[in-house]
């Protein structure tokens, strides 16, 4: 039987967490990305995540750590059964219980969103994170206080294994999970240039059918739809980080026709781009 535990919320979009166990094949309608940290712990089963452009299997003990703004989907691996805790922050909801910031945890700098810990820890971390769904049902006297304190710990775990393990790549249990992260990886790079279906799959020796038909199993993406995905995530970054012309973020950004890219950017946003600019604006100074 399937359960999908209750969203527990503190504020807005400051914390969240969920459990949630399903058995049969299932997958996440659409990639995405947020503005808030993503924490997946998976509690057994096998998961499959496609992240900024890596096929990545996640098993019994594994993190996926997500940034905000990183592009990414999960479903079902040959193992159709997970039982996850999934946790989303932001990081200003940590500020009061770290005065001094919260670098260098975040932003995750590990080399691969997918955070493998030994197998003598998997009840240590198992632990932790039913003490914060716990705290976050019985909303206790303080409990948003210690929820922090369970996040900070949290994260300092995870930093503490980044550091201390050797930076060994992990290995593919599928040969084409492997060359789509290749493909992906070569289309984040090029992004600002014309790309066809065509092109890439002579690039890598694919069929453009096999390549059109692999790529969207294994991303969820049709091949155009990544491309431009890639191209307003980046177009999202330069509308909050410089002062740069609408116009001429769009061809940075590889768009030819800058009422194409007013229509993309909305389509995958829901703002048109100097709307959304004016969004972060207003956010920053909110927080300042």
């Amino acid at each position: 039987m399937d359960i999908c535990g209750p969203k527990y919320m503190i504020g807005e979009n400051d914390f969240s967490i969920q459990y949630m166990y399903r058995r049969g094949y299932s997958t996440m309608a659409n990639a995405h990305f947020h503005p808030f940290y993503e924490i997946f712990f998976l509690l057994q089963g096998e998961r499959t995540y496609f992240i900024n452009g890596m096929v990545l299997t996640a098993r019994r003990g594994d993190m996926i750590v997500v940034n905000p703004y990183d592009l990414h989907r999960t479903e079902s691996s040959e193992v159709p059964e997970f039982e996850r805790i999934l946790i989303n922050f932001a990081d200003d909801f940590l500020r009061p219980a770290l005065p001094g910031g919260v670098s260098p945890w975040l932003p995750f700098r590990s080399r691969s969103p997918l955070i493998r810990f030994p197998l003598k820890a998997f009840q240590s971390n198992e632990r932790l994170f039913r003490e914060i769904l716990a705290e976050c049902r019985e909303q206790k006297d303080g409990y948003i206080t210690c929820v922090r304190a369970l996040l900070a710990k949290l994260l300092i775990r995870i930093y503490r294994l980044n550091e201390s393990e050797p930076e060994e790549p992990l290995p593919y249990p599928h040969p084409m999970h492997e060359k789509i992260t290749q493909i992906a990886s070569y289309l984040n790079r090029h992004y600002q240039e014309e790309i066809t279906l065509e092109q890439v799959a002579r690039h890598f020796y694919v069929s453009p059918s096999y390549l059109s038909r692999i790529f969207k199993k294994m991303t969820g993406f049709h091949f155009r739809e990544y491309v431009q995905a890639v191209r307003v995530r980046k177009a999202q970054e330069l509308l909050r980080d410089t002062n740069d012309k609408v116009v001429t973020i769009a061809e940075r950004t590889g768009f030819s026709h800058i009422a194409h890219f007013n229509t993309t950017f909305k389509k995958i946003t829901g703002l048109p781009p100097l709307q959304y600019r004016k969004q972060c604006e207003a956010e920053r100074a909110r927080k300042s």
